[in-house]
């Protein structure tokens, strides 16, 4: 999933187009997450909580956690690749970033991933690492990194009768991977959806992920700039989106370094997504 840098308003913008947007970080099977998703009150304690559907059926989207219950923060961190990258990465170019996710360890840091099947493909070794690493947890941002909605930000365009399998597909990948336990959630490429893709991810059984603060992380040049996005637009529940992208995101890790000892100064806590709908779920 791609943030666009100059302009909040295209949040996930320019997701992965050619040359223009923020790219990085299996056999189809059915995936430990991709049950249905049970009622949010009544999931056994075992289970990652997870949103139960909305009216109509259609998967319930997350975008922040409660505003009235402590100051808790979620930083999440995108691992973009697409399907069709492989010759870049062949070639030198670097779509993981090994440094943020020691920082994240060296400032215990809980986060999510949202990783895309590719990426886990290029990278098994870190994400199995990152996987099984009880600060992380991981989660799906798709095989393919297509988007599951027309006019997405210049994104190819993914068929309805692909969607269920290629969320499917990337939870093949983590498993390949070694991954043990990828959560039931899942961010939308580009950040692009509608009805139809609700109804199409409903029987996965995953909850849609989105955020309610945009980091400006893609291409930014000023881990300064990055950081003040951040601190400026965090609440208590608050979601933030990043990368994990050495060659898109090349100032992430640097901004983290600052984000994360000023919001501890004002009093937050960082937790992961889970820990987030989990409290929503639990609180209505």
């Amino acid at each position: 999933m791609i943030i666009q840098v100059r302009q909040v308003a295209a949040t996930c913008a320019l997701a992965c187009a050619a040359g223009a947007v923020l790219t990085a970080c299996g056999a189809p099977g059915a995936p430990r997450a991709a049950r249905p998703a049970p009622s949010a009150t009544s999931a056994a304690p075992s289970r990652p909580p997870t949103l139960a559907p909305g009216p109509a059926g259609l998967a319930r989207v997350f975008e922040n956690g409660p505003r009235t219950q402590g100051k808790t923060v979620a930083l999440t961190f995108d691992a973009d690749m697409t399907a069709d990258e492989g010759p870049r990465a062949a070639a030198g170019e670097r779509f993981d970033n090994p440094q943020l996710i020691a920082t994240l360890r060296a400032l215990k840091v809980p986060a999510t991933l949202f990783m895309t099947g590719r990426w886990a493909d290029e990278y098994p070794q870190e994400a199995r690492s990152i996987g099984r690493d009880p600060l992380f947890e991981v989660a799906n941002h798709s095989y393919s990194h297509y988007a599951f909605t027309a006019n997405c930000y210049g994104l190819p365009t993914m068929s309805p009768d692909r969607m269920r399998s290629d969320v499917e597909r990337a939870y093949a990948a983590f498993r390949r991977a070694g991954v043990p336990d990828a959560m039931p959630y899942f961010r939308f490429p580009g950040g692009c959806y509608d009805r139809r893709t609700l109804k199409a991810l409903a029987p996965t059984g995953v909850t849609p992920v989105q955020w309610d603060v945009v980091s400006g992380d893609a291409f930014a040049t000023d881990a300064d700039a990055v950081a003040r996005q951040v601190l400026d637009g965090v609440r208590p529940g608050s979601v933030v989106v990043m990368h994990c992208t050495r060659s898109a995101a090349p100032v992430t890790e640097q901004a983290v370094r600052t984000v994360v000892p000023e919001l501890r100064k004002k009093g937050f806590r960082f937790v992961k997504v889970s820990q987030l709908i989990g409290a929503t779920s639990g609180h209505g």
